[in-house]
């Protein structure tokens, strides 16, 4: 008979770390974008604020200045135009390179794995962040919330699903799915969707950890791994 979580004592065998707003600051990001279309950054800010805050794909945000736009499409002008999206270290979290790496001195596996693109994930990779896995949804034909970028998460960890955490700041695209999947959840509380959504009545079921700083994992991990709870 396979054992599971249910017959034996479980612990935490990786954390895994979405990417925008968890690890990295998107303010440059979405401030190009503004400058990219004309816009002054503050109108550009409240626009996606007010598009996420009725629950809306944040693409839309960018019709209001634009009618017709096409993300991928402008992503490839901007690249056309020497003008791509880009992040480097000074974009990350103060608290990300350090908790990765106090994770995985722990002995812990580290993952990272959000909805971004090729682009990006090379981007991530030059890094050198301290994970054993750097993956993006352009790399498994799959976004989130579909099932299929959790599945293949799955299939890429070194654990079962009920031995995982995912991080990630929002309801709706990292912790109901992850949840769906059988994964445990932390909550991030930083990025526009999480000030937004950090209310919502579904997020006490959704997230196993609600935490302000990444800071905070390490320790959470290392106490549920002694308890065993």
């Amino acid at each position: 008979m396979k054992r599971t979580c249910a017959t034996i004592r479980c612990v935490i065998k990786a954390v895994v770390f979405d990417v925008g707003e968890t690890l990295v600051d998107e303010s440059r990001e979405y401030g190009t974008w503004a400058d990219w279309l004309g816009v002054p950054r503050h109108t550009f800010s409240s626009v996606f604020g007010a598009v996420i805050a009725s629950g809306r794909d944040y693409g839309e945000a960018f019709g209001y200045f634009r009618p017709g736009f096409d993300l991928a499409a402008e992503r490839a002008r901007r690249a056309e135009a020497g003008q791509p999206e880009t992040f480097g270290e000074d974009d990350l979290y103060p608290d990300a390179r350090p908790a990765l790496a106090a994770l995985r001195g722990m002995g812990v596996w580290v993952g990272i794995a959000g909805n971004q693109t090729s682009r990006a994930g090379g981007i991530l990779r030059k890094l050198d962040l301290p994970a054993d896995l750097v993956a993006t949804s352009d790399d498994w034909g799959a976004a989130k919330p579909d099932p299929g970028f959790f599945r293949a998460l799955l299939a890429a960890s070194p654990c079962g699903p009920a031995e995982l955490v995912y991080v990630g700041d929002r309801l709706d695209n990292d912790l109901k799915p992850a949840k769906a999947a059988g994964m445990r959840t932390a909550f991030i509380r930083r990025g526009p969707w999480a000030h937004i959504q950090e209310q919502h009545p579904d997020l006490p079921a959704a997230a196993d950890w609600r935490v302000g700083s990444l800071a905070e994992l390490p320790g959470l991990v290392g106490e549920f791994n002694s308890s065993g709870r």
